[in-house]
Formats: C-alpha cells, structure tokens, sequence
C-alpha cells in the first residue's frame, strides 16, 4: 500500500528522532505498546525494516532515514496547508474577518523597499492585511516551507531559493561595519581580505542550516548582539549596503569593492494559487 496516514508518520518521526521508544511515547502522550505495535504495523505495511532493535538501543535503517526525510516534510506540508487555508480564509470565516498575509523578513533588513513595498500594496483596491514577521537570520526558508508564512523577502547568496518561486527586487553591494575608532574604519573602501584577518577583530559567524561555521569571531543570534558586539569592538560584521539603516553612532560601515552583490527576492511556495499573493507579488515587482 502506498498511502501513509498523518498519524503513521506522527508516531514513526517521533521515535526515529529520539531513538527511544519511551521517551517518544511520553511526547506523543500515550503508553509505549500501542506506539510499538503501530511502528511493527507501519513496517509490515511497508514491506521494510525502517528501525534496528537491539539492546543498545535503537538506529534507522537507511529506509527509516528515507523515511524521517520524507516525514517531517509531509508533516510540515500538512501543518503549513492548516495554517495557510485558516488565512486564506479569514474573510469567509465565522465573525468575517479580512484575508491576511505573513510576510516574513530578517530583522532590520530591507528597511526602506519593506516600507515602500507595504506603501504601495496599501494602496491598491482590495489590499489584504499584511503581518511583517520580523525573524532571525536565514529562518525565512522555515517559515515559508512550514506554513507560518505566505511570501518573504530572501537575499541571496545568503538564503536558498530552492524549492521557491521568486522574483528579483533589488541588487546592493556590501559594506564592512567597523567600530568607528578602527583605524580601518577611516578607509574610502577596503577588500574582503583586508576585513578577514584583523588582529583582534575577528568576523561574525552567522549560521547556516542551524549551525556555525567554525572560527574564532563570536556566534550572532540577533542583530541587536550584532551591533553592541561592534560598537564594543569584538567583532566585524559584513553586510549588504542597506544595513546602514540599522548602524550606531559607535559604528562606521566602508564599502567591499570586491565583494559579490546581493540581490533581494520576493520569494513564495511553488505550488500557492493565491491570488492575494499574486497581487502583492505584481506591487513588489512594479516598485
């Protein structure tokens, strides 16, 4: 049978997480029977071993490991068409309230396109809300795939289009942001090796995928860490020219001639049909 049920996957991802089937019956909030006899089911269903048992404990097959895959992204598609249709829906829903958007952006990024973007889409006739969720860096991917956003403004080389339609809005160079004390600082323009290797001065780590790459400068989690991180001179930080719109007094921001321009997208899932999104997306692409 090729047909899986949402609560067959629920279970399975569970336990293949925690590879402990008590520990993920207590977070399925039921008895551990019942959670191992619907797994040995699930298995005979499928015709594959998708667990090893043993008595050190339990691993994945590689099976299982196709399985965790394709899982956890049917349950985020399950989930994200919940929380979608409930927008979408908003107008039609009981106590009739206005259709709404989620526009997802990194904080603090984009500033002024945001601002003329919300202006213009304002002003067009049947405009639906707009809710700007502000978010952490490179988290627009998981919002739009999960379904806690509808569209985002992406900036690559930094974010994955993959598996996203899009259209290109603007293209920037970057700046290095110094603290203004740094002799650096006082430069008409610098190259991105002059700002790799400062003694003392090491370059923000920002992650990607959920993780850091290695290296001495410190780990950034918001923007705020970022800029206080600067002005104390703990680190440097490179950044697209827009940024400027966030910078201190304590900071100084000196253009990168050699390094690669970024482009900022309007980004949505391939598969939408929504026309309230079809609108916003012609007001991004006319601006």
């Amino acid at each position: 049978m090729d047909t899986l049920e949402t609560r067959e996957l629920r279970y399975f991802v569970a336990v293949a997480e925690e590879l402990h089937f008590g520990r993920a019956a207590e977070r399925l909030g039921m008895a551990q029977p019942p959670l191992s006899r619907a797994i040995q089911q699930l298995e005979r269903r499928l015709g594959v071993r998708l667990l090893e048992r043993n008595r050190r404990g339990v691993r994945l097959t590689g099976a299982g490991e196709v399985l965790l895959q394709e899982g956890r992204a049917a349950l985020d598609a399950t989930a994200a068409a919940a929380r979608r249709t409930r927008r979408a829906g908003g107008a039609d829903s009981f106590g009739g309230s206005r259709e709404r958007l989620v526009l997802a952006v990194k904080a603090a990024a984009s500033h002024d396109l945001l601002r003329k973007l919300l202006d213009a889409y304002a002003a067009e006739p049947d405009s639906a809300e707009i809710e700007v969720l502000p978010c952490s860096i490179n988290e627009q991917e998981e919002l739009l795939r999960d379904g806690r956003a509808d569209v985002a403004l992406m900036h690559t080389p930094w974010n994955s289009l993959a598996g996203f339609d899009s259209e290109p809005l603007t293209t920037e160079g970057q700046v290095a942001v110094l603290p203004t004390g740094h002799p650096l600082a006082a430069h008409e323009t610098l190259s991105l090796a002059d700002v790799r290797d400062i003694p003392g001065l090491p370059l923000a780590r920002w992650p990607t995928r959920g993780t850091y790459p290695p290296g001495p400068g410190p780990e950034i989690h918001n923007q705020t860490q970022l800029a206080q991180l600067i002005a104390l001179g703990r680190t440097v930080a490179i950044v697209p020219d827009s940024a400027r719109s966030w910078l201190w007094t304590e900071h100084t921001a000196v253009p990168l001639a050699d390094a690669s321009p970024i482009v900022t997208h309007i980004a949505w899932p391939a598969h939408s049909r929504s026309l309230t999104l079809a609108g916003l997306i012609r007001t991004a692409v006319r601006l």
